[in-house]
């Protein structure tokens, strides 16, 4: 049976997973070490921030005490989590953070070329703190972020699983996207594995369900009643409405063609063409997944924060945020910040 483990902001979930049980799994295949320094990723500040929703924590604490360390949980999983697995296109990986580097773990698919994959998720060839010296130099109020949080990497996600995920994103929390995209998984990926589960730290025999996410030949046959029965709501119009499009431009190498462009906004053009696809939604997909460093997805709280920081005057007299005002507002994020402003934002 199927456990549920995408937690609620208002409910501790019961259901968990283990780092000793997920131990278990595949044990010919042992921890790689990526030799990144904590400085230069902290996948505990990464794939927490809301740019990805496939990452599931491991409770690494001993059985007797996963039921106590419930009262840490958050939307999130626990706040001091060191663990988490997921899908990962063809492969499902354990991630493990450590006071000086960061090690994974194939738990299913092929292992030849996963350690530069990963490299290149996480953008390894990125350096990262060149870049936190250069923006806390530009920014006082950012250069004490930088130092309390550091490790925050732009992740190079899966052009279409990034769109289609970001487009369930809309007016929605973290909690109710992820499980959202489960279903979505569980109905049009590919089954890969099994993950053995607990409740309040016991073992009572039930398991998690892993699958790939859908390939536009895979929802080719997706309709619009289907998704909304799924609980897709209204997103359900803009992922059939879309996948029509994106399939006559031509899937997943039209928007690989964009990673190419250097301009974030002809990228933003062409993201918006598509349905359920506006200005932040696509400057998400943009920076999440085409490798579009000034992108700046701008909302209501983004705008507050250049208001406060960069520009009272930003706003002025309109009431919400207007093509121009966004505009503007990424504007003043990339004119202070000159490198990668997209990952400073």
């Amino acid at each position: 049976r199927k456990a549920a483990v995408t937690p609620s902001p208002s409910k501790t979930p019961s259901v968990r997973l283990l780092s000793s049980d997920i131990a278990m799994l595949t044990p010919e295949n042992e921890w790689v070490d990526l030799d990144v320094p904590a400085q230069e990723l902290r996948p505990s500040a990464t794939l927490t921030n809301g740019q990805c929703f496939n990452w599931l924590v491991v409770d690494t604490a001993d059985a007797a005490d996963s039921a106590s360390s419930q009262q840490k949980q958050s939307a999130w999983g626990t706040h001091d989590a060191t663990e988490w697995l997921g899908p990962l296109q063809n492969r499902v990986l354990s991630i493990r953070e450590t006071p000086t580097t960061t090690l994974f773990r194939v738990l299913h698919g092929p292992t030849t070329g996963a350690r530069e994959d990963l490299r290149r998720y996480f953008r390894l060839e990125t350096p990262l703190a060149p870049l936190y010296k250069n923006w806390s130099s530009a920014d006082a109020r950012l250069a004490k972020i930088a130092k309390a949080i550091p490790g925050v990497r732009i992740l190079r996600q899966d052009p279409i699983e990034c769109m289609f995920s970001f487009i369930c994103s809309s007016n929605n929390n973290i909690p109710r996207i992820a499980k959202m995209l489960s279903s979505f998984r569980e109905r049009y990926g590919s089954f890969m594995m099994e993950i053995p589960t607990r409740q309040d730290g016991v073992d009572d025999g039930g398991t998690l369900q892993l699958f790939s996410f859908p390939t536009l030949a895979s929802l080719a046959d997706a309709t619009e009643e289907d998704l909304r029965g799924m609980g897709l709501g209204y997103r359900a119009k803009y992922i059939v409405e879309t996948r029509n499009l994106l399939t006559e431009c031509g899937g997943e190498d039209f928007l690989l063609s964009l990673r190419t462009q250097q301009d974030s906004q002809q990228v933003q053009e062409e993201l918006i063409k598509f349905s359920g696809i506006g200005r932040k939604v696509a400057d998400c997909v943009a920076l999440f997944s085409l490798d579009s460093d000034d992108a700046i997805p701008v909302d209501v709280h983004v705008q507050h924060i250049a208001s406060r920081d960069y520009d009272p005057t930003v706003l002025g007299e309109a009431k919400s945020i207007t093509p121009t005002i966004y505009n503007r507002v990424g504007d003043l994020f990339r004119e202070r910040f000159a490198n990668y402003p997209g990952w400073a934002h």
